[in-house]
């Protein structure tokens, strides 16, 4: 295949320049170009890494997600399991240890090498033991890893200390994308910006073309023919190809689309959903059926070891104003740490409740009373707290300034941390830096509650002494009987029993349950987010407007 016009990049940097709308509709539409039918697609950030254990980061995942087929598939709607590259479903043994996968022999990857059962092995064993000497991490989504063995050309086994019931579904997350032999071999610069053309996957599309940072081509493979049985077309993607752009100004995004420039934009704001469907334009919310959008509590900070504290806290915060001024209807208010949609939901909505009277009570009784500029003194100390900006979440930093004002009538000063994604990455890991962590994750699958709060895992209560031993030893436990259950009753009650206890404990408070919002042009048919509302693009065809 011929490669992509290079008048895509001019209408890339128009775009990335942050150019107004009007200035926009004067481009041909990159779509068009050369008879090609090339989707254009808008994101609000660029991707960092090409690693799969690291794209639930929103634009990594939107990339991986093409480049990469997966040993299963998962349906978006139902979130049933079906066979991809394996060609049926595996043989579990009873306690979810020993994992045996059929896979096709027929595959290929973008630079002619074979998919081979070895190299199916060699996948899973840096997934999910990682390589400390090239500084590729492991994948939060596979738990108690010991090995992978080739049986046959066609039949590996996957083998695990303990049980392991989640390994089934992450086998068909993009975090587990299939990569050829000679990138398995990178370090993690090479999976970085500048390297994408290094990244071969087997999946429908490949890299064409990169400009770090800004923009991104890639292109349909000719040959493509092994896509999930479960999904309707088969064989090569029906568009040409795709273009990735940063457009990190909304305007710009809206803009774009609403002039033909652009085919899909991606964290479109509510009060934008109405403005563009008056304009025709298509809005497409999915949740993330995982973790909703919370703040949790960093409990061993001094402030926040006083339960009481971290309950004025959750009795504090007008969650219902919050939506209604931010949000609209995508944006559903959340009833629990888990969406209603994720698997093993209980509803927590009782102890969420509004009631700033009973905040009040609660900081008097811990001892904190108001100083001579508003904010609560105890022993000298005013009562101040951190949060990060969850850069990565829709109007985290209206969310937490709206949050900041409603404590402060609380007299509690919250204080925003300002800085970009690397800045607010690091210092989310020093309590001393965020107390209070505005965050959520993205998983269809159980062991997802872990990944969020497990020490080994994302952490993001902090529950770990200078040693990485937890401070909330039960609450671990806890976490790690979901990781470790063989059956699937059994994991949705390990999974209520841990909703259940933080929310006993006062631990988070959930906001909403957070979709991906896209703004999809008339022209775009067949767009449908993957499970947790990343982009796949593979069934997607694009129509000549009227």
């Amino acid at each position: 295949m011929k490669p992509l016009r290079k008048s895509l990049r001019l209408a890339a940097g128009l775009l990335a320049a942050g150019l107004t709308a009007g200035l926009l509709t004067g481009c041909t539409p990159a779509s068009e170009s050369d008879d090609q039918q090339i989707l254009t697609y808008l994101e609000p950030q660029f991707f960092r890494t090409l690693y799969p254990p690291a794209a639930g980061f929103y634009p990594n995942g939107g990339v991986v997600n093409q480049l990469t087929d997966r040993l299963l598939y998962q349906d978006p709607e139902t979130l049933e399991l079906s066979p991809w590259i394996a060609t049926e479903m595996p043989k579990v043994n009873a306690d979810a240890t020993e994992y045996t996968f059929t896979i096709r022999t027929d595959v290929t990857y973008s630079d002619g090498s074979k998919l081979t059962a070895q190299n199916v092995v060699d996948n899973f064993d840096l997934y999910a033991l990682g390589d400390k000497s090239r500084t590729l991490t492991t994948s939060e989504q596979i738990a108690n890893y010991e090995r992978g063995e080739v049986l046959a050309p066609n039949k590996v086994k996957f083998y695990f200390s303990k049980p392991s019931p989640g390994f089934l579904q992450a086998t068909s997350s993009y975090n587990a994308g299939l990569l050829s032999d000679a990138t398995l071999a990178l370090d993690n610069e090479g999976f970085g910006p500048g390297n994408a053309v290094n990244i071969i996957g087997s999946g429908p599309f490949v890299v064409d073309s990169e400009e770090i940072g800004t923009d991104l081509v890639l292109k349909a493979r000719e040959d493509y023919d092994w896509a999930p049985p479960a999904v309707a077309h088969q064989g090569r993607a029906q568009i040409d190809g795709i273009h990735y752009v940063l457009a990190a100004e909304e305007s710009v995004r809206t803009g774009a689309i609403v002039s033909g420039q652009a085919d899909i934009a991606r964290q479109i704001s509510a009060p934008q959903e109405p403005l563009l469907k008056d304009k025709g334009i298509d809005i497409i919310s999915r949740g993330t059926n995982s973790m909703n959008n919370q703040l949790t509590f960093r409990f061993n900070h001094p402030i926040l070891q006083d339960k009481r504290v971290r309950e004025a806290l959750i009795h504090g915060i007008n969650r219902e104003e919050i939506l209604r001024v931010l949000f609209s209807e995508s944006y559903p208010l959340a009833t629990s740490s888990v969406a209603k949609t994720g698997l093993g939901y209980k509803d927590q909505s009782a102890a969420y409740t509004y009631d700033p009277e009973e905040s009040k009570r609660l900081l008097d009784a811990a001892g904190w009373t108001p100083g001579a500029d508003g904010i609560r003194v105890k022993d000298g100390q005013r009562l101040v707290l951190r949060s990060n900006t969850a850069l990565p979440q829709p109007r985290s930093k209206e969310v937490m300034t709206m949050v900041q004002d409603q404590l402060r009538r609380l007299g509690i000063e919250l204080q925003i941390n300002a800085g970009d994604q690397a800045t607010q990455n690091a210092d989310a890991k020093d309590i001393n830096k965020v107390q209070i962590y505005h965050t959520m994750v993205g998983r269809a699958d159980y062991d997802v509650i872990t990944s969020h709060y497990g020490i080994a895992s994302r952490d993001s209560f902090l529950n770990q002494d200078a040693d990485g031993n937890p401070i909330d030893a039960h609450l671990q436990e806890l976490l790690d009987a979901v990781t470790s259950t063989p059956d699937e009753p059994g994991r949705r009650a390990a999974v209520e029993v841990v909703q259940d206890y933080v929310t006993q404990q006062a631990y988070t408070l959930p906001l909403f349950e957070e979709p991906v919002v896209y703004a999809v042009s008339s022209r775009v048919k067949g767009f449908s987010p993957e499970s947790v509302a990343r982009p796949w693009f593979y069934q997607v065809t694009l129509e000549e407007e009227n």
